[in-house]
């Protein structure tokens, strides 16, 4: 089992910073007793007029780096991983760490594992490759079944397995094996005699069926969508 730290996944974003004003006197200007620090009072010193034009700073990030965000930061939750979000407009140049993280970047967002992989741009930002980026253990239980064939129709066979739910992939042989089936199980068989038990009352009952060879895992990891 991977460790907790191997989950761990930061991600880069780079806001847009504008000066927002979010203080308009009213017309005319501020009475004369309220320009001053301290309303009609004594004014302390050092005191200076209020900025008409107080504003301050807000930082904006764009549709399309917000909407990889959210993608990956849904897809993690679904596959068990941690996302930490990082905005470098704000961190500033002197965070060594993220400069070095971020070396040769040219577009964001950019997602970084533990290992220093990358996944960079809003293109690369699918659930496909967000899902390959973040391997994870799967939940159903999946086998894989070889079958010999009597000499016959194999796309009848095909046909047949097809018809079960259980059966995800049918891939056609040469060789020893005719067939090489993939199935998944989901809260339909939680051991491997059931998941045998499927196979020799389902599969091994088709017509023309000759023999079945079954394989199922103890630990499996995808990076396929699931």
């Amino acid at each position: 089992m991977p460790d907790d730290t191997s989950h761990e996944l930061t991600l880069y974003v780079q806001s847009k910073k504008v000066i927002a004003n979010f203080y308009r006197p009213p017309p005319g200007g501020l009475p004369a007793e309220e320009r001053k620090f301290g309303g009609t009072g004594s004014v302390p010193a050092g005191a200076r007029d209020v900025d008409a034009s107080v504003g301050g700073e807000a930082f904006f990030l764009s549709d399309d780096q917000a909407r990889c965000a959210a993608l990956a930061e849904e897809i993690a939750a679904r596959r068990g991983y941690k996302v930490t979000l990082v905005d470098v407009a704000k961190v500033g140049r002197l965070e060594r760490l993220v400069a070095e993280r971020l070396h040769g970047v040219s577009t964001f967002p950019v997602l970084v594992g533990p290992t220093g992989q990358r996944l960079e741009g809003c293109p690369e930002f699918t659930e496909d490759k967000l899902s390959e980026f973040m391997p994870t253990v799967m939940k159903n239980i999946r086998a894989f079944t070889y079958v010999k064939v009597r000499g016959g129709d194999l796309d009848q066979i095909r046909h047949a397995v097809l018809n079960f739910p259980e059966v995800r992939e049918v891939h056609l042989l040469t060789g020893d094996w005719d067939a090489f089936i993939i199935l998944e199980f989901s809260g339909v068989a939680t051991n491997k005699r059931q998941v045998l038990d499927f196979v020799t009352d389902r599969i091994r009952t088709i017509p023309d069926v000759l023999d079945t060879s079954t394989l199922v895992p103890e630990y499996s990891v995808t990076k396929f969508t699931v």
